[in-house]
């Protein structure tokens, strides 16, 4: 095998810290369609805030010295034609019937058809359903290519473990699961990954077995927190708060501390919908995984309706009121608005005749509205009376509100992370 030069294709919250990561000790490529995004990198900045900006000048400044090692970034196709081993990072969503979308994951692997020789890798990192790399992905190369897998060139598999605004557990940090199309090739794949990964790695027996691991991480994550989400339905109507009955059982050593609460996001809220479709196609109906998400999927509307019949039980008119929302990222700390629940709680409050207003100081203005059609102001207007306010997300700049004001003005406050002083909240998810 070449000395391994990386393309890595993709440049999100997984792509960019990856190829910072290893430009540190090979040439690497970062790539992304998006000329905009490109371009951002190059002038050394990163609106996911994801990346050590530090770590990605310093290895820019080594490839403008040495065109053998470090980073750079290209959304010329051409340029990768240069490389050996690829690394596909792009997104897996699905679309709006909970289905696999994997155009992108299609797309990539199109273009690396035409772009790879003989004796290149291809690594998957994008999280999807077992089988997708072999039965799905590396068809296209191969018509594409006209090359022969397994032959002419091979695979990998190794799944993001990345955890959006998490600067404790970063990528290094986290152990990674490593993969490969033939033994040969699944020792070469490790050892890659090993050279930066401090944490280690752990070689899975096929690609599929790896592809696996992944989804099934956020599918248990999915269940687990449906179970409290559901424990919160039940004791709403019992009268008792779900933290409280958490923090009493969890005085036995071997209860798990899950918290109720919107379960958005890229992977626990995407990920389990692959494993039951691939389970479908397969003769098979997921009832577990498919019944937790159907859980999950109902929090967000019954915070909504959870906060007018508090407003109601304040003797408080209901249509044109004035709602604040703290929080609009999917996560606390982090500027990831990717399929949010706090946008369902919006709408479902402007249904009901409300005037809406989101502050956010971590999320990005202009791509709310870019993916969601939603205005959110960009400062907050601390004279403004407001009827409610809700407590979305438990950014650390939302530990310093002012709760107390608007609670002792009479507005309703709702704490749908159980974060507030109890004395200035009217109830807790």
């Amino acid at each position: 095998m070449k000395n391994n030069n990386i393309a890595v294709i993709g440049l999100g919250y997984v792509g960019l810290p990856l190829a910072i990561e290893f430009a540190k000790k090979y040439k690497v490529l970062g790539y992304d369609i998006n000329k905009t995004r490109v371009e951002e990198l190059k002038g050394g900045f990163d609106h996911t805030m994801e990346a050590d900006l530090e770590g990605m000048n310093h290895a820019m400044s080594i490839r403008s010295n040495n065109p053998e090692l470090g980073l750079s970034f290209s959304f010329s196709e051409e340029e990768l034609k240069l490389y050996n081993t690829f690394i596909v990072t792009v997104p897996t969503p699905i679309n709006k019937f909970n289905m696999p979308d994997l155009r992108p994951l299609i797309k990539a692997s199109q273009m690396l058809g035409r772009v790879i020789k003989k004796g290149d890798i291809v690594i998957y990192e994008s999280t999807t359903y077992p089988g997708c790399t072999e039965e799905d992905c590396i068809p296209e190369i191969e018509k594409l290519s006209g090359l022969k897998f397994n032959v002419d060139f091979f695979a990998g598999y190794s799944p993001e473990r990345i955890n959006p605004g998490d600067k404790i557990n970063t990528l290094t940090k986290i152990k990674k699961v490593t993969s490969g199309s033939t033994p040969e090739i699944a020792d070469l794949v490790d050892k890659l990954y090993a050279s930066i990964i401090t944490a280690g790695t752990h070689k899975a027996p096929s690609i599929k077995v790896a592809e696996a691991s992944k989804i099934i991480e956020n599918a248990q994550r999915d269940v687990n927190i449906s179970f409290v989400n559901e424990l919160a339905l039940i004791f709403d109507r019992v009268g008792i708060d779900t933290n409280d009955v958490i923090e009493a059982a969890g005085t036995k050593w071997n209860f798990l501390k899950y918290r109720p609460g919107l379960v958005g996001g890229h992977c626990i809220s995407v990920d389990p919908y692959y494993l039951a479709s691939k389970a479908e196609s397969l003769g098979y109906v997921p009832k577990v995984i498919l019944s937790g998400r159907h859980v999950n999927n109902s929090i967000a509307p019954f915070l909504a309706n959870k906060l007018l019949k508090l407003m109601i039980k304040k003797v408080q008119t209901i249509n044109g009121a004035n709602v604040l929302i703290l929080g609009v990222t999917f996560k606390e700390n982090c500027p990831d608005i990717r399929n949010t629940k706090v946008v369902d709680i919006y709408r479902e409050l402007c249904d009901f005749g409300l005037n809406v207003d989101i502050y956010d100081p971590w999320a990005i203005a202009e791509e709310v509205k870019e993916e969601y059609g939603v205005e959110i102001v960009k400062s907050l207007n601390k004279n403004k009376k407001y009827d409610a306010v809700l407590l979305a997300v438990a950014h650390d700049e939302f530990k310093e509100f002012d709760f107390e004001k608007y609670y002792t003005a009479g507005a309703v406050v709702f704490d749908a992370k159980a974060v507030v002083d109890r004395r200035w909240v009217d109830g807790r998810l």
